[in-house]
C-alpha cells in the first residue's frame, strides 16, 4: 500500500505541473490586471511601473516562470488587490469553505443512501419511479436559481433566515447563529450531491441485489433488514465510494457560486473576488489548491478501497 501511495504521489507531480501550465495560460488570455488600472486619473507611466513591479512587462513564460519559481521556493506570491500574501488569503478562507463542503456532503449522503436504497428495494413500483424523479429534479435545478429562491422564501418573505454572511455582525458567531447562517447554502449543496448519487446508489444495489450469495441469505431467513443494510450495501459500497470521492471536487468547485451568492466567506467568494480583478496571483493559487484536492480525493478514494474490500491488493 505504501508504495502505491508513493507511486501515485510521484506521478501527481507531472500531472499538477501540466494544470498549472494549462491554468497560466488560460489566465494570461482572459486579459491583463494593468487593464483594471486604466483610468483618466492614471498616467501610462504608472502604469509601466505597476507592469514592472509586478513582473508583466516580461514574456507570458518568464512571468510563469518567475510564479513556479516562487512556489517552489514555499512563496505563493502576492495579491494584487489587497498586498496580502496568498498563502494567508487561501489559510484564512479555507476553513469556511471546509465547514461548508463537509456539512453538505455528509447531509447529502444521509438523503441519498437511504434514498438510494429504498429505490432499489421497491424498483419498478411508484415509489421508485418518485425517488428517481426527485433525483433528476434535484441534480438539475441550478444551484445558483435554488439559491435565489430559498433566499426569496425563507430570507424576504418569511423573514427565518440571514441572506448572507457566516455570523450576525456585531456579534460573537456562536454555533447557532453559525448554523443558521449556513442552513441555506448547506440546502443548495446538498440537494446537488443527494440528486447525484441517489441513481448511482441505487444502480449499484439492483447490481449485488440480484446476486445469488443474497438469495441464499434470503432463504435461510437471516432477515430482510440483514439482508439488505449488511450484506447487500458493504458489498455496494465500491461504486458509492467513487461517487464520494468525484464528490469532492464537484463540491469545491460548486462552492465557488454558492459562496458567492450567500456571501460566505470561504475560497468561493475569495475566487469570485480574483477572477473580477484580474488578480493572478490569487486565481494561481486557487487552481493550485484545486488539483491538489482533485488529486488527493482520487487517492483517498483508491486507498478506501482496500479498506472497504479486503480482496483488492496493490
Amino acid at each position: 500500500m505504501w508504495k502505491y501511495v508513493a507511486k501515485k504521489i510521484l506521478l501527481a507531480l507531472p500531472v499538477l505541473l501540466g494544470i498549472t501550465i494549462i491554468d497560466y495560460l488560460i489566465m494570461s488570455l482572459a486579459g491583463s490586471p494593468l487593464d483594471m488600472l486604466a483610468n483618466p486619473r492614471t498616467t501610462q507611466a504608472a502604469i509601466d511601473a505597476k507592469a514592472a513591479q509586478w513582473g508583466l512587462d516580461q514574456s507570458l513564460w518568464a512571468q510563469y516562470g518567475r510564479w513556479l519559481t516562487q512556489l517552489l521556493q514555499g512563496n505563493l506570491g502576492y495579491s494584487y488587490k489587497s498586498y496580502q500574501p496568498v498563502s494567508a488569503l487561501i489559510a484564512g478562507s479555507i476553513g469556511p469553505t471546509l465547514l461548508l463542503m463537509g456539512v453538505s456532503l455528509v447531509a447529502g449522503l444521509l438523503i441519498a443512501v437511504p434514498a438510494g436504497i429504498y429505490s432499489a428495494v421497491h424498483r419498478y413500483q411508484k415509489r421508485d419511479y418518485a425517488v428517481v424523479t426527485a433525483s433528476f429534479f434535484a441534480s438539475s435545478i441550478p444551484g445558483f436559481f435554488l439559491a435565489l429562491l430559498l433566499i426569496y422564501l425563507f430570507t424576504v418573505r418569511l423573514g427565518w433566515l440571514p441572506s448572507g454572511g457566516m455570523a450576525t455582525p456585531g456579534t460573537g458567531g456562536d454555533f447557532w447563529d453559525v448554523a443558521r447562517h449556513m442552513v441555506m447554502p448547506v440546502i443548495v449543496l446538498a440537494v446537488s450531491v443527494a440528486g447525484s448519487n441517489i441513481r448511482y446508489i441505487r444502480s449499484a444495489m439492483l447490481e449485488i441485489l440480484e446476486m445469488d450469495y443474497l438469495r441464499t441469505a434470503r432463504a435461510k431467513g437471516i432477515g430482510r433488514f440483514l439482508v439488505i443494510n449488511k450484506h447487500a450495501l458493504r458489498n455496494a459500497l465500491l461504486p458509492i465510494v467513487t461517487v464520494i470521492g468525484m464528490q469532492i471536487p464537484t463540491l469545491f468547485g460548486g462552492a465557488v457560486i454558492v459562496e458567492k451568492m450567500f456571501s460566505w466567506p470561504g475560497l468561493g467568494l475569495v475566487t469570485m473576488n480574483a477572477i473580477t480583478g484580474r488578480d493572478y496571483p490569487v486565481i494561481m493559487g486557487v487552481c493550485l489548491l484545486s488539483a491538489v484536492v482533485v488529486l488527493a480525493a482520487n487517492l483517498l478514494t483508491d486507498i478506501v478501497y482496500a479498506l472497504v474490500d479486503p480482496t483488492i491488493k496493490y
